[in-house]
């Protein structure tokens, strides 16, 4: 057949397998074999066209004679026509790996055993036949391959090559010393061409007998047929890849989605594994039907290249050749009903011959074929050999990846299992010298590379693929095949799903029994004899060492017995899949993968004998250009933008190292460059989240530097490599701003930085092979500067967002294009915070001095200022009001700055009057923060946020109205002006204190809002005292600072931490009061009047309560700490740092209170005695009390300690009217 109805007959099976899914629904299958056993078969593949009715032959047709369509091919025949003749040989030892390669959906899973059918036959006739039995086991999965082994054969191809040498000799040391190959007689070969004839008469019904010269080719081909070795060669390197001279043109068949941020186009996917002179190699699946057949709980993937006809009542039927002379024995009749069960035909057509002279036909139904005479066996045995066979096998064939020989000695009942695979490591000899071994690796990564591409599977079936590779690995020498090593390290790098926050921990699961594929033998089944086929297999006489076999099978009787066989042995021990919780840990084993992909492909490059000498002194000219080592990343962004086109576009020139653009290695270095910068991108996410800042950034910076190797290496880099990168330069940003939020352990970071594994070296150097990796080497530097890390931060963002708003990614980047835009926004606000910070403190340090606003100032006020605006914008994008709130408040309080700034200083170095500056610059902030609350909308979408914008607002409006109050500018305003600009200020400072709203800021609003009553109090008091003329504006004033002065009161009795503030404002009552009474004409007035302000000096009483309290807590912390430390002056230190109570002010307004206190008590007791009327017993006792108490405070000790001066004024005002009990609650609520 010609290379082209190969790629026919290969692209027919394709398009066969596609459609196999609904073919299913309309299976061929029934159960046979007089209801003793299920057999149920289903045509996965065939070539051969539907069957045609065969041709009935008339008595006396003359066999021997060729019809005249002898020996052309014929697609109802198939192979069987020529092999009949030993053209072909019976079976090829890799004919189930041919049907593996092309099934491999089924390979581990859903198949137990995958072979040629004659190799099953072979195997169910053991107990039955004398016969020797050869065969190659080899498990992947749960699935054992099962292959003839002509050792003979091996052991003539050993005298020629010198290969299997080691088992030569020990075969003839322990199973036969004495071996010689038996040739078929010329009575056999003339059988085959009679049959031969049969098949070709059978499809041509007006075939007449013709002379032909084909007879003496057929004699001819008899005597050399069964000596031309179809045993492939040795696989070796000979025809490597990395040998070749130049690109070979490699077919995209495996291909393999490498998911997530390292996702690539097809074209970039891993090439094939081997070139098409490769596969020809034995590995190809030439049968003509292959089948998937289920014979009681066995699933089987058999090749079978029997030809079926059409017969009339029935839909096919299998024609046999018999001679008359010849019962049927008991083989045969095996024979014949295996071949219809696993071909799914229900009859059978028997022609019976005399010499070659047709006599008759016989129609025999498949499930009486057990019951034909001479030829009775029991189904229900046939069954419990096959099912102990496989028990046998599945539970001593344990280990992937090795070779087992299962052989019976001709005219022996025992049945031996070895590992040759051990045998050949005891001989060391190299691996290669077993011809199993590549298509056995190449079947395990076949196999794993399968379950890969089946995402849903991928999490239970992990560790399965991971030990599949292992192994795959293990077979295989890397200076032979580099490319399937490396390719089987990026899939175990690849297993590990970095970023996958919910990682199932069921990745342990064992793989069952697996492929389900369908493959034919190239011949017409032998007709089996009790004696060998084709060698003489002598047992020795002496006793055989049976040390070296993993399993013996001591009587071929045993097989015959029930469940003599059970399979208890655990197939994978050791299949787990280690997931660790630490994601550091998981990495590195992912690194560790990448880096023995990396370099076997290496060691695959420097062999290339056919590449140009690289002169390492001149640099190879590149499209992607080296970057300069300024590290402007504006050029830097600019470059990799450039680098943005069509995926599939290739370079033209090798690459740094040599490598030939096209090629697996290069291709490969892609792929595990890729994985490398994930995996770093990954740990410094980690590091960054352990804030681990400078471990952070070294691993950003390895992460950055894998995928500059990797654009060294591309030619137009796909869109998911972009947002990958994105997301690069976003971390690297994140890293940056958060060593500059954390300067203060820049030693720790320092050290963390520069530490390096000798993985991370050596993967350096891999990188160094092909770049120089200094792009964005700028952005991963730790600096020293707290402005260059956060101008850093903002460039990795600003090339991140120039990235995602470039034309590829304009749609694809949205999600990630917010995130940047928060990023930005962010860092602005960082940024312009610092400037703002920086102007503030160069302010503090020209504090009190005269001095206007320098250049200095000014410049950090615009940066300050633009950073914030452009930091709204940010955020204005991504309709992010919380944070375009947050930058205007931010915004306000540099207006404050400013204005601060601009505080006018006299020559005395005093405070000099509100200027029109600071008016402008507090308006202006007062405007922001308006902004801002409208921004936010209402309190519910964010209330933290818009309760610090609203008491900044509040705190503006108060400095403002303090400032104007307290340095009034009257050179400019009027009195009466600035008095009512003062008043509406403080109200609207007022209407933004929530008093209502129970959160942290509560007290400072209450605080607030009684300070304020207090500053109107005390302004209307000094308007009600210097106010001269208009009677009706003074009583006016007298009004309000009544008003004021009691809510201020009220307010200030509600807080229990400032009873200074209390005293305070009671006093400037009392003193108000006395202003008050010094107007006063008539002495009832002014007794009414007193009368009042003692009330309100009764009530100076809590204050005092509230200082006794802390002076006595003051106390017994000094006292607390003599008792634990003997040093006194650390123990006042620690008293004086501690206090709370201003101790300075409260006796600066007890110097206040003593004469304010005595000036009223006296006042009493003199219109109290100097009225005319008799005073009543009661007002008696009163104006004793009044002496009493006037007597004692004017006798007080001035130097007695503080605390004992509080006390005597509470036994004071207690004395002169003890509190009522309501006055008491409202004292303390």
């Amino acid at each position: 057949m010609s290379s082209q109805d190969n790629k026919t007959e290969l692209e027919q099976r394709d398009e066969d397998e596609q459609t196999s899914a609904p073919s299913e629904d309309n299976k061929q299958g029934a159960d046979l074999g007089n209801n003793e056993v299920k057999s149920r078969a289903v045509v996965k593949y065939s070539a051969a066209p539907p069957p045609s009715t065969y041709a009935l032959l008339q008595e006396k047709t003359d066999l021997k004679l060729p019809p005249a369509n002898w020996l052309r091919e014929n697609a109802q025949l198939g192979p069987a026509g020529t092999t009949v003749l030993g053209s072909s040989r019976k079976s090829k030892p890799f004919s189930s790996f041919g049907m593996a390669y092309d099934f491999i959906d089924c390979i581990g899973d859903d198949v137990d055993v995958v072979s040629d059918s004659e190799n099953i036959k072979k195997l169910l006739k053991i107990p039955y036949s004398k016969s020797h039995v050869s065969m190659a086991v080899h498990r992947v999965g749960g699935t054992l391959l099962l292959d003839d082994l002509d050792i003979q054969e091996l052991f003539m191809r050993s005298s020629q090559t010198g290969d299997w040498t080691w088992l030569k000799e020990f075969y003839q040391r322990l199973i036969d010393q004495k071996w010689q190959r038996k040739k078929k007689s010329k009575e056999h070969w003339n059988e085959k061409a009679i049959l031969s004839k049969f098949l070709y008469y059978s499809i041509n019904s007006n075939g007449v007998p013709v002379p032909s010269d084909t007879d003496q080719t057929a004699g001819e081909g008899c005597g050399t047929g069964s000596d031309g070795s179809s045993w492939p060669a040795t696989f070796t390197n000979s025809s490597s890849a990395s040998e070749e001279p130049a690109i070979p043109k490699e077919e995209q068949v495996d291909t393999y989605d490498f998911g997530h941020v390292s996702s690539i186009p097809k074209e970039q996917n891993l090439p094939t594994l081997f070139n098409e002179g490769e596969n020809s190699q034995g590995l190809k699946n030439d049968f003509v039907r292959n089948i998937l057949w289920t014979f009681e709980d066995i699933h089987m993937l058999v090749g079978s290249n029997m030809p079926i006809f059409g017969g009339g009542r029935y839909p096919a039927v299998s024609l046999r050749l018999r001679d008359n002379n010849k019962p049927i024995n008991v083989l045969t009749g095996i024979d014949y009903w295996l071949d219809n069960l696993m071909c799914n035909v229900p009859e059978l057509v028997m022609c019976f011959h005399v010499n070659g002279i047709v006599q008759k036909y016989e129609m025999i139904k498949t499930e009486d074929i057990p019951d034909l005479e001479n030829s009775r066996f029991s189904t229900r045995v046939v069954k419990d050999i096959a099912q102990n066979i496989l028990s046998f096998l599945k539970s001593n064939c344990t280990k992937e990846g090795h070779t087992y020989w299962l052989f019976k000695a001709s005219g022996s009942d025992i049945v031996k299992l070895y590992d040759l695979t051990t045998l050949c490591e005891e001989a060391a000899e190299e691996k290669c010298q077993n011809p199993f071994t590549l298509p056995v690796a190449v079947l395990l990564y076949k196999v794993a590379s399968n379950m890969i591409l089946k995402k849903s599977q991928n999490g239970k079936n992990y560790g399965t693929i991971r030990t599949l590779l292992l192994n795959c690995i293990k077979l295989l020498d890397e200076e032979r095949h580099p490319q399937i090593i490396a390719s089987a390290h990026y899939m175990l790098a690849e297993l590990f799903q970095l970023d996958d926050v919910n990682e199932e921990a069921s990745d342990g699961e064992s793989l069952k029994g697996g492929g389900s594929e369908d493959s034919y033998s190239d011949e017409e089944e032998e007709e089996e004899t009790d004696e060998d086929d084709g060698c003489s297999y002598r047992t020795s006489s002496k006793p055989q060492d049976d040390s070296k076999a993993v399993a013996i099978i001591k009587s071929v009787g045993e097989l015959s017995v029930p469940e003599k066989y059970k399979s208890t042995h655990q197939i994978r021990p050791n299949y787990s899949f280690p997931v660790s919780q630490d994601k550091e840990e998981k990495c590195r084993l992912v690194l560790s993968y990448v880096l023995k992909g990396l370099k076997a492909v290496d060691s695959s490059i420097k062999k290339e004998s056919d590449l140009p000498a690289a002169d390492p002194t001149t640099p190879i000219p590149l499209k992607y250009e080296e970057r300069s080592q300024t590290g402007d990343v504006e050029k830097e962004i600019a470059l990799l933008l450039d680098r943005v086109g069509p995926c599939n576009e290739e370079l033209t020139v090798p690459t740094r190292s040599g490598m030939i653009p096209g090629t697996w290695q290069h291709r490969v270095k892609q792929q595990l460059f890729l994985k490398a910068s994930k995996a770093y991108y990954v740990l410094s996410d980690a590091a960054s989240n352990l804030l681990k800042y400078g471990r952070a950034l070294r691993y950003i910076k390895l992460a950055l530097q894998c995928h500059d190797a990797y654009c060294s290496i591309s030619g137009g880099l796909h869109p998911q490599v972009l947002l990958f990168h994105c997301q690069c330069l976003s971390l690297c940003g994140d890293v940056q701003l958060m060593l500059a939020q954390n300067a203060s352990n820049r030693a720790a970071y320092l050290e963390e930085y520069n530490y390096q594994t000798k993985d991370d070296q050596e993967i350096l150097h891999c990188l160094h092979r092909e770049s120089s990796c200094q792009a964005f080497s700028m952005a991963t530097d730790l600096a020293t500067d707290l402005e260059y890390q956060l101008i850093i931060s903002r460039k990795c963002y600003e090339a991140a967002h120039d990235l995602l708003t470039s034309g590829v990614l304009k749609d694809l980047g949205q999600e990630q294009l917010g995130q940047v835009l928060k990023r930005l926004g962010n860092i602005r606000n960082e940024m312009g915070v610092f400037y703002m910070n920086q102007a503030a403190a160069m302010q503090t340090e020209k504090e009190g001095e005269r001095r206007s606003v320098c250049v200095a100032e000014q410049e950090l006020w615009k940066k300050s200022f633009s950073c914030f605006e452009k930091g709204m914008q940010n955020f204005q994008a991504i309709s992010d009001p919380v944070n375009t709130a947050l930058l205007l408040c931010n915004i306000g309080r540099l207006m404050r700055i400013c204005a601060q700034a601009h505080c006018v200083v006299t020559s005395e170095r005093s405070r000099g009057e509100f200027s029109p500056e600071e008016a402008l610059y507090y308006n202006k902030a007062i405007e922001y923060y308006q902004k801002a609350l409208k921004s936010l909308g209402c309190r519910d979408s964010h209330s933290a946020v818009w309760d610090s914008v609203n008491w900044e607002l509040s705190t503006t409006y108060f400095t403002l109205a303090t400032l104007l109050q307290d340095y009034a500018p009257l050179s400019r305003k009027a009195q009466e002006q600035i008095e009512r600009e003062v008043t509406e200020t403080m109200m609207k400072s007022l209407r933004y204190c929530d008093l209502q709203t129970e959160s942290a800021r509560q007290p400072l609003y209450q605080y607030r809002a009684a300070t304020i009553h207090h500053r109107l109090a005390s302004m209307y008091h000094s308007c009600y005292r210097n106010q001269v003329g208009d009677e009706s504006i003074r009583k006016q004033h007298k009004a309000q600072a009544e008003q004021h002065y009691s809510k201020a009161v009220r307010l200030f009795v509600n807080l229990s931490d400032a009873p200074c503030e209390l005293l305070r404002t009671l006093l400037e009552r009392v003193a108000f009061a006395e202003f008050t009474m010094a107007g006063q004409n008539s002495n009832a007035v002014k007794l009414k009047t007193l009368t009042g302000a003692l009330e309100t000096m009764r009530e100076t009483r809590h204050a005092f309560k509230l200082i006794h309290k802390e002076l006595m807590e003051q106390e017994e912390k000094v006292i607390l700490t003599l008792e634990d430390s003997d040093k006194p002056a650390e123990v006042q230190g620690s008293d004086g740092s501690s206090s709370e109570l201003n101790t300075e002010e409260v006796v600066k307004l007890m110097g206040v209170f003593e004469p304010s206190f005595s000036f009223l008590l006296l006042q009493m007791m003199k219109l109290s005695t100097a009225s005319k009327r008799k005073l009543s017993v009661k007002e008696e006792e009163q104006v004793k009390a009044y002496k009493n108490v006037y007597s004692r405070l004017l006798r007080a000790e001035k130097s007695v300690p503080l605390i004992q001066r509080v006390s005597l004024y509470l036994e004071l005002l207690d004395q002169l009217n003890p509190p009522t009990g309501s006055e008491e609650t409202r004292s303390t609520s």
